[in-house]
């Protein structure tokens, strides 16, 4: 498919028009589908599920893996792409003994409410820790936290914030300052990049995929985790969730070439981070396996935390009027921010994802050769 009509046919405007186009082109292509039904109800009142669908040998040993949604609103972007390869892909040109796995929307909640975060306020990919051991400290947060997302956004109050913000980035330094920021904490719940104090549904729905479609019975899977919000505008790079010198390390880099981002090395947009995912598929799949994090870049990290901190806000006061013009503004605000939707935007995402996921499919495929 061109990847102008594609554009029109697989990105959405919500997320219940995300999970309808989902749904159609799996039934399209007569493969089987899984509803895993969130207790929530959506920004619009509709139901909220992660949806699964299966493509290839139901037995397939080497499995690819897609995710969309782990920071909610980015799953505008994860899931037409995710439409996008499944409705070009067609079975019986899968490489032998290989089969694709679309996660659709694993956080529902923060996709329908245009949050990052997910129904318990947690920042998903800061939530795979074993919550029974000590949690990462995260000091540089604790002093910051009441400016990250102050009890209000007056003027005096937003001017003390960023002066208090100004003052530790001049004695810490940048990356200090990113790390208090987002590299994960766990006492603040009303703040940002919150991990939790326990496990969140969307990372126990995760568990049940896992369990269900039998990964772990795998001789390889390849997991490819859309997002959106870091880099330069449109580009799209993947982010290893291995530790350098490991075997799932060496796979990215075989499989994805030189642009694989390291953040343990520096040569990442990200930074280390506390309680990714990578707790959990090291658990389950040990070196079976290989993650990425196909990360598209956006807008500046200035913009992206006074969209965060908007929205934090607005939830902090409790329920929320979608109707509201002020929510619709920030709404909107952080949307844009993690989906700006333009043509160039999404032209150059498509050509990346295509670019990816044929990479892993044809290493995956080749892995059958070898043997």
């Amino acid at each position: 498919m061109d990847l102008l009509e594609s554009i029109r046919n697989s990105f959405s405007d919500s997320y219940e028009e995300a999970r309808d186009r989902f749904l159609k082109a799996a039934k399209a292509k007569q493969i089987d589908i899984q509803s895993y039904i969130n207790p929530n109800i959506g920004s619009l009142k509709e139901e909220l599920s992660c949806d699964t669908a299966w493509m290839g040998p139901r037995n397939a040993k080497r499995v690819l893996v897609m995710i969309s949604g782990t920071h909610g609103v980015e799953g505008f972007c994860g899931s037409g792409c995710q439409i996008d390869w499944m409705s070009r892909t067609n079975v019986e040109d899968l490489p032998i003994d290989v089969a694709l796995l679309f996660i659709h929307a694993i956080n529902p909640f923060g996709f329908s409410w245009c949050r990052r975060v997910t129904e318990e306020g947690c920042d998903l990919n800061r939530n795979y820790l074993d919550f029974s051991k000590p949690l990462p400290p995260n000091e540089g947060h604790d002093e910051l936290v009441d400016y990250f997302v102050p009890s209000s956004l007056d003027a005096q109050t937003m001017e003390k914030a960023e002066l208090e913000i100004s003052r530790y980035r001049e004695a810490h330094g940048e990356k200090a300052f990113q790390r208090a920021r987002k590299s994960g904490q766990y006492k603040h719940p009303h703040s940002m990049f919150f991990g939790g104090f326990e496990e969140t549904w969307s990372r126990n729905t995760l568990e049940s995929i896992i369990k269900d479609y039998e990964l772990v019975q795998s001789d390889f899977a390849a997991i490819v985790d859309f997002h959106t919000g870091l880099g330069p505008f449109g580009y799209g790079e993947p982010i290893s969730g291995h530790l350098p010198s490991t075997p799932g390390s060496d796979w990215v880099n075989h499989a994805y070439g030189e642009s694989v981002g390291v953040p343990e090395l520096g040569t990442s947009s990200s930074i280390p981070l506390h309680g990714t995912s990578r707790e959990l598929w090291d658990q389950k799949l040990g070196n079976k396996y290989s993650y990425i994090a196909l990360e598209y870049g956006t807008y500046s990290q200035e913009q992206s935390r006074k969209a965060l901190r908007e929205d934090h806000w607005l939830h902090n006061k409790g329920d929320v009027n979608w109707d509201n013009p002020d929510v619709q503004r920030i709404k909107r605000q952080i949307k844009h921010h993690y989906h700006p939707g333009s043509k160039d935007w999404l032209e150059m995402v498509l050509y990346r994802s295509r670019q990816i996921l044929r990479q892993a499919t044809e290493a995956l495929g080749a892995e059958h050769i070898g043997k």
